[in-house]
């Protein structure tokens, strides 16, 4: 049972000694977690995150050990945004903990009103350049997943394997990414940290700028184009080069001459792990979700072979 505000709000006293909360709101939360923003009688706001099953209460402490590495790095002026400080965490009876930070104060980014220039569209770039930068021991080290280029590729194909034996994805798409992944040499790259589960909601913007990137819990050493992904499919394509040149020149190094094109692809195949998620939690609307955009997909990708 998802946890009360009031709940909420008495953890995030025991986390935090001294801490006199006089209001709480809930939040809607990414993943399995029940969060909510408590606000002290000194006007400060809190954030509570509690996790609802094992499986997300272990991803939030290796979560906590990497986010004390990144407000290092964020100290240090090599990451240009804010990340969560744990200032407390309490038990929980089911076992686990619920964590609390100060709320971070910022808009969830609205892709579709992005706009090309130097503004936000090249601050993500570059945004996630600097995330991409970081050594791969800051994830290793909190115990977070490390993959090689192979490794992933292979899960990938496992992935589509998947997809395909559910008979609900278009034979075309299964041909046109069947042969993606066969091309070895789009699939060579140089493993980098990544945020791993970007959305709106975990990427907050203040004064036209990136302000704080949230919800680390998925971070892990693998592809870049998984961080990219989500931006060029959703982001108006006037804005795209605007990403890519500033990405591009934040990195270092950065040899990589088919990491856009892994990146669309990568954005597609998440409309498959969609599809997946609904058929293996016995979800129908999810289901039929994926199957209508997966059919869109299909016809546009038609379409532009045509053209």
């Amino acid at each position: 049972m998802p946890r009360s505000p009031l709940a909420l709000a008495a953890l995030t006293t025991a986390a935090v000694p001294g801490l006199d909360a006089r209001s709480v709101r809930a939040e809607d939360a990414v993943g399995e977690y029940d969060v909510a923003v408590v606000t002290a009688a000194d006007g400060t706001q809190w954030e509570v995150r509690a996790p609802q099953t094992t499986m997300a209460g272990a991803a939030l402490e290796a979560e906590m050990e990497l986010l004390e590495s990144l407000a290092l790095y964020q100290e240090a002026g090599v990451l240009p945004f804010a990340v969560p400080r744990i200032a407390g965490s309490a038990l929980l009876p089911e076992g686990g903990r619920a964590v609390v930070h100060k709320h971070i104060v910022g808009t969830p980014l609205d892709i579709e009103a992005l706009h090309p220039g130097p503004g936000l569209a090249a601050d993500l770039g570059r945004t996630l350049a600097a995330v991409h930068e970081l050594p791969a021991s800051v994830v290793e080290a909190c115990g977070l997943p490390s993959y090689t280029a192979e490794v992933y590729r292979d899960r990938r194909l496992v992935e589509l394997d998947e997809a395909a034996a559910t008979g609900r994805v278009p034979t075309a798409l299964l041909r046109r990414w069947e042969a993606a992944l066969e091309d070895v040499a789009l699939w060579r790259f140089r493993p980098v940290v990544v945020h791993g589960d970007l959305a709106a909601e975990q990427v907050l913007v203040a004064g036209g700028r990136v302000a704080a990137i949230t919800g680390w819990s998925d971070a892990r050493v693998a592809d870049p184009a998984d961080d990219l992904a989500w931006l060029l499919v959703a982001a108006p394509p006037e804005a795209v080069d605007s990403i890519m040149e500033a990405y591009q020149l934040r990195r270092t190094e950065l040899q990589d001459p088919r990491l856009v094109d892994r990146a669309l692809l990568v954005g597609e195949l998440a409309l498959a792990r969609w599809l997946l998620h609904g058929v293996r939690q016995h979800l129908p609307e999810i289901v039929a979700d994926a199957e209508a955009m997966l059919a869109d997909l299909d016809e546009a990708t038609r379409e532009d072979d045509a053209s």
